[in-house]
């Protein structure tokens, strides 16, 4: 089954970009556009994309409703695939807060779109950009840092998370701590449930707001 990708830009050459680059994949087929955040949820409702790629500035709902919109009001939600013009946006750094699962700049290379897509469909985050990750540290707190103690890690599950947060995939972060691909599953899922994170990217996040992973 090919992956199905739902566009969200209020440009309509940003779209039809983004459709031929993803449409020459045999593997990824797009099922529908919007021009903006407030015809989101209704879209996913009737065409059910595995992945809706969202421009994060759009002027009657931005990404950051629209993505709280979808978590909110669908069950079995999409992936969340943030597109936007500035890597130091803010209203990145908020989409991501708000549950979407990725980042990707309008300007990427083809290859890269294709891959942002796959990688979130499969559900391992993209790497998020220094801009975003500096942005993160700086929302820091001492209530994110109380929250990461009182989760209680294990000493993997702390070497798992900082991985998480450099950007590995389960497949290399199990090549780089030298476990299996499942037991590397395992730990994300311990990871996410005692920070009580939705996702990776949540996780990530709370990995930097808490200061525990500081910003290359």
């Amino acid at each position: 089954m090919p992956v199905t990708v739902l566009l969200v830009d209020d440009e309509p050459l940003v779209r039809a970009g983004l459709r031929a680059v993803l449409e020459a994949q045999p593997d990824i087929e797009v099922v529908g556009e919007a021009a903006d955040g407030a015809a989101v949820v209704p879209l996913v409702l009737k065409l059910r994309p595995d992945v809706v790629a969202m421009d994060v500035r759009m002027p009657l709902m931005d990404g950051i409703e629209a993505t709280r919109a979808v978590l909110r009001s669908v069950p079995r939600p999409p992936k969340v695939l943030v597109v936007t013009t500035f890597e130091n946006d803010e209203y990145v750094y908020q989409a991501l807060r708000a549950g979407a699962d990725g980042f990707l700049l309008k300007r990427a290379r083809p290859t890269e779109i294709v891959h942002a897509v796959r990688l979130v469909a499969e559900g391992e985050s993209l790497l998020f950009p220094a801009a975003v990750r500096a942005l993160a540290a700086e929302y820091g707190n001492r209530t994110a840092r109380a929250a990461l103690d009182a989760a209680a890690l294990t000493e993997r599950e702390e070497e798992v998370l900082r991985l998480m947060a450099r950007g590995l995939t389960n497949a290399e972060i199990a090549g780089r701590i030298f476990v299996g691909t499942e037991t590397v599953k395992s730990h994300v899922s311990a990871v996410l449930s005692k920070l009580g994170a939705r996702d990776r990217t949540q996780a990530v996040i709370a990995a930097y707001e808490s200061g525990f992973v500081a910003p290359a």
